[in-house]
């Protein structure tokens, strides 16, 4: 009698759906939000071995830290060299910097690149879409350090109810 694991992308959650019989096809609905044919998880299991540290509190856990270095480096150099003034130079310093990163800055940081690029006033965007993004100066290079250092998006919350299959 398995119990399966889904993500809904929507809330962040891990939901755990119990079957009676195994069942691999089965995508269920969110049981929070409805969102239809949630993805599934490989779901944790335990190995016999040397037990390895907890990387819950290291939220860079698993990231190339000379990679991460070089990156900032070379993105300290450019934004030298980069009009502040000029949304699209700003717009290209952020995107290069989740690029070299492989940070995922979430969507509304993304639509506002995106509406940088073509030109739009940062202080107009912010203004807008401030409640949706993260920071008080979402477009500084100081917020994205502060990203770059809390490792992009939160991990997804798990709901410790069992649901039906």
């Amino acid at each position: 009698m398995p119990i399966y694991e889904f993500f809904c992308a929507d809330c962040n959650t891990v939901f755990n759906f119990f079957s009676s019989r195994p069942n691999r096809d089965k995508r269920p609905n969110c049981p929070q939000c409805g969102r239809p044919e949630l993805r599934k998880m490989m779901s944790a299991f335990a190995t016999i071995g040397k037990a390895k540290e907890n990387d819950e509190d290291n939220p860079l856990a698993g990231m190339d830290e000379a990679k991460m270095e070089r990156a900032l480096a070379g993105l300290m150099r450019e934004a030298e060299q980069v009009n502040e003034d000029d949304p699209r130079q700003m717009a290209n310093l952020m995107r290069k910097f989740a690029d070299a990163t492989g940070l995922d800055l979430g969507e509304p940081m993304h639509e506002a690149i995106a509406r940088m690029e073509a030109g739009e006033d940062p202080e107009q965007i912010e203004q807008e879409m401030g409640d949706l993004m993260d920071g008080e100066e979402p477009f500084s290079l100081e917020a994205m350090k502060k990203k770059a250092q809390s490792g992009g998006r939160r991990p997804p919350r798990h709901d410790e109810r069992l649901y039906e299959l």
